[in-house]
């Protein structure tokens, strides 16, 4: 019998896919995870392209070349701790069907009283590469991105008793119902910089290729099949558009970013329920120093996600860095959903970026028990 966490590992991984390459985070960048999930105005060049584009164009005049390879990421909230439950429930079931004992019936029951009326289970896994060019005559970042999140809801059936045959009944007519949407995209960023009166701008776009795809599946409690998936897997194409601008004076930035300018809407197979990719606008102020940097990104449009499903998301991130001569980072951060679908979540990480050659950076979300998020990046600059 495969167990719920092997599945959801799994179906994330395989909607998660790197093709030639979230939640709280929808981007693997562990130094804006760390920040509160901010980089509108604060990415550096090679990250530009997950935030905003016109950051591209924004480098230090000993930046050449960068490479990001790999940046990973992964959320989860469990807030019942439904997937130890179900653990649990699938060998107790194994045990029940070889000697259909009442004790194993009582426990049993206990487990699915345990599920009942839990909140969703949901977790989110992101992956990320990008090659940049920093040019002044226009500078490039050729990025590609996976994501992938997954919701799975318990419907259990109704309490009959503790009696083995009672039991039996009820966890073969419990169900979970699953259903999950992931994406690879695959694009160039492209940005200018210009000084004019003492003041700095920088625009940016970047046309990209999207595949998007929806599984949805119930399943008992019983048992879950992963060959199942394919029978319910649904996949889109698309073109789509980034947009950005950031003014820039002295240590002070502003910006706006616009991601996928083109909405992308795609059915599940069954036609029973609906992901919106819709448009996002995200606003933000920063102050960037040598040593210090602090930003606030708010999102102007919600993220909309599954149209049957009240998850709404639409954030104010808040973040900090200290710098150690361009050595080490210290991060820190908090993000608020001002839909409350997801609760505040308080971030944290470090850098280490020995010679300037290497950076390693990861970072850490908490919001609360069993309600996790980590993330780690490896670049090179040159």
């Amino acid at each position: 019998m495969i167990k719920p966490t092997s599945i959801v590992v799994a179906l994330a991984l395989a909607l998660g896919a790197v093709t030639s390459v979230q939640a709280a985070s929808s981007v693997a960048d562990a130094r804006g995870n760390a920040m509160g999930n901010t980089g509108v105005t604060t990415a550096d060049y090679l990250l530009a392209p997950f935030y905003n584009p016109a950051l591209t164009a924004v480098y230090r005049d000993n930046d050449d070349i960068g490479i990001l390879l790999p940046g990973v990421g992964a959320t989860a909230r469990d807030t019942d701790e439904t997937l130890t439950t179900l653990d649990d429930l699938q060998d107790t079931i194994d045990d029940f069907e070889d000697s259909a004992t009442a004790s194993d019936a009582a426990k049993l029951n206990g487990y699915l009283n345990d599920l009942e009326n839990n909140k969703p289970l949901t977790v989110s896994a992101n992956l990320g590469a990008a090659i940049a060019l920093p040019i002044d005559a226009i500078s490039f970042n050729l990025f590609t991105r996976a994501y992938a999140e997954i919701i799975a809801d318990t419907d259990i059936a109704a309490d009959g008793g503790d009696t083995p045959s009672a039991v039996q009944t009820r966890y073969q007519n419990s169900q979970v119902d699953l259903i999950a949407f992931g994406y690879t995209e695959v694009g160039l960023a492209m940005a200018k910089k210009i000084d004019f009166n003492g003041q700095t701008y920088a625009f940016g776009i970047s046309p990209k290729v999207q595949q998007l795809r929806t599984y949805k599946d119930t399943v008992t409690v019983e048992d879950f099949d992963l060959s199942d998936y394919d029978e319910s897997k649904k996949t889109k194409s698309a073109f789509n558009l980034d947009l950005g601008v950031v003014w820039m004076k002295e240590s002070y930035r502003v910006g706006v970013a616009v991601k996928d300018v083109f909405g992308q809407e795609i059915n599940t197979y069954d036609d029973s329920n609906t992901y919106e990719l819709n448009t996002q606008v995200t606003v933000s102020g920063a102050y960037v120093s040598q040593f210090f940097t602090a930003a606030v990104d708010a999102d102007v449009t919600p993220q909309k996600r599954f149209n049957g499903s009240n998850d709404d998301t639409q954030f104010l991130r808040f973040g900090v860095e200290g710098d150690a001569w361009g050595w080490a980072q210290l991060r820190a951060g908090y993000e608020v959903d001002l839909k409350n679908n997801v609760d505040n979540a308080i971030t944290a990480g470090i850098g280490i970026s020995p010679g300037d050659l290497v950076s390693i950076d990861v970072a850490g979300l908490y919001a609360g028990e069993n309600q996790y998020g980590v993330s780690a990046n490896l670049a090179f600059t040159f």
